[in-house]
């Protein structure tokens, strides 16, 4: 077998799993679907409103319940089936992304609408994303779960660069409307890979027997485990500062950079083929940790203030491009470091305190995003996910200087 065989194999052995070639096979199609739904629904609120304000606050609708309740969908995780929750809400899905395809289409849709929509598909995402999030290890096992984390991440993002640069040729050419419905139509080949799969060859965690008091459960379990701490602390700051691309990205498009519908597109595009090549490297030689969380933190940062800065178009979809990288290096590194830590009883409570940290926190930053652009200018947003990122970074390497120093301590109290 050659080098490069070995690295093929290293990179994409979850994919050995046939219920996991199933499921990617569904996401695949789904996630194109959504990211053309993201795209969409940002650019016609910013055209039906001309405000990065209105943007924000649709946008904050839509998971405003994610922080609400994604803890509680959690606990639901944890309690019940969750192949088969996430049948029902990913259908619930489906029909939502329908609605607001008609609505639009007929050029009936108001903003109040959207906001209204919004609000459904967060409920939606509050309890389908803990589910999906823990499902992955009964998938695919403790073995191949860091692998299919990241493959998934790089599924997403391939989504991110496909999706978004066909929403804006489309919304460019016949409307936003046809994006939704589009979308409508993907969430029927997840459905169908979810309801297809092989039952006798997952791996289900014991249900956890409905108890009062499981929600407070959790979060001591959590605030209990420093490396479940300090890792979702990282990932709510960045979450709700830099994160906002959907906030920042469409008003940089149009006021920074004067690229329209379909420059918006291709920057979004930029960051998910950045996205991809760094998923294919953290699922090859990915690691996990304190450490490497504040390395890809920082490198975030750099990217980050390079697309700040970008003069003109070009260079702009190149600062995305390193900043996809190292986005998802810092989100697969989260995502990995939290589920190999947490107890399987609690994976659920866990991975909805990830979903929470890393979208629930929009409702606050991406008012606050779309703000600072109205009053400092486009570039402004891009620039806070900067300085976030870094002050992330600093807070990561005091965190792990405080580590060593407790343990020399420990170690000096032995001798």
């Amino acid at each position: 077998m050659t080098r490069v065989e070995r690295a093929g194999r290293l990179t994409f052995a979850s994919l050995a799993v046939p219920n996991y070639r199933r499921y990617i096979g569904g996401q695949s199609i789904s996630l194109i679907g959504t990211w053309m739904q993201m795209t969409a629904q940002s650019w016609l609120v910013l055209t039906l409103t001309g405000s990065s304000t209105a943007l924000g606050v649709v946008i904050a609708l839509q998971t405003l319940p994610v922080l609400l309740l994604a803890p509680y969908g959690g606990v639901i995780a944890d309690r019940i089936d969750k192949r088969r929750l996430m049948i029902a809400l990913q259908t619930a899905m489906g029909l939502q992304a329908l609605t607001l395809g008609l609505l639009t289409v007929t050029g009936v849709v108001q903003v109040w609408e959207i906001g209204v929509l919004a609000v459904l598909l967060g409920l939606n995402n509050a309890f389908e994303n803990p589910s999906r999030q823990s499902f992955m290890l009964e998938l695919v096992g403790p073995e191949h779960l860091r692998n299919a984390v990241s493959l998934n991440s790089v599924l997403v993002n391939v989504a991110r660069a496909v999706g978004p640069a066909v929403a804006g040729i489309l919304i460019a050419t016949v409307g936003d409307g046809v994006c939704f419905l589009v979308n409508a139509a993907s969430f029927v080949a997840v459905v169908a890979s979810l309801a297809t799969m092989d039952r006798k060859a997952l791996n289900p965690t014991t249900p956890t027997a409905r108890e009062p008091g499981q929600l407070r459960e959790g979060l001591r379990y959590v605030r209990s485990h420093r490396e479940l701490a300090v890792p979702l602390l990282m990932m709510a700051a960045v979450g709700c500062l830099t994160y906002e691309f959907q906030v920042s990205l469409p008003v940089m498009a149009s006021r920074g950079l004067h690229a329209g519908a379909t420059g918006f597109g291709f920057m979004t595009a930029a960051m998910g083929i950045g996205a991809v090549m760094g998923g294919l490297v953290v699922a090859a030689r990915g690691k996990t940790g304190l450490r490497t969380l504040m390395i890809a933190a920082g490198a975030f940062g750099v990217a980050m203030t390079l697309a700040t800065f970008a003069p003109t178009l070009a260079f702009e979809l190149i600062a995305l491009a390193l900043a996809g990288a190292a986005s998802i290096s810092f989100m697969s590194t989260a995502n990995s470091t939290l589920q190999l830590s947490a107890a399987p009883s609690m994976r659920g409570r866990v991975m909805a305190l990830w979903f929470v940290a890393f979208q629930g926190s929009t409702p606050i930053g991406g008012p606050i995003v779309g703000w600072v652009m109205a009053v400092a200018g486009a570039r402004a947003g891009l620039g806070l996910g900067a300085i976030t990122c870094f002050a992330v970074a600093l807070a990561g390497a005091g965190m792990m200087g405080r580590v060593r120093s407790e343990r020399r301590a420990e170690v000096s109290a032995v001798a």
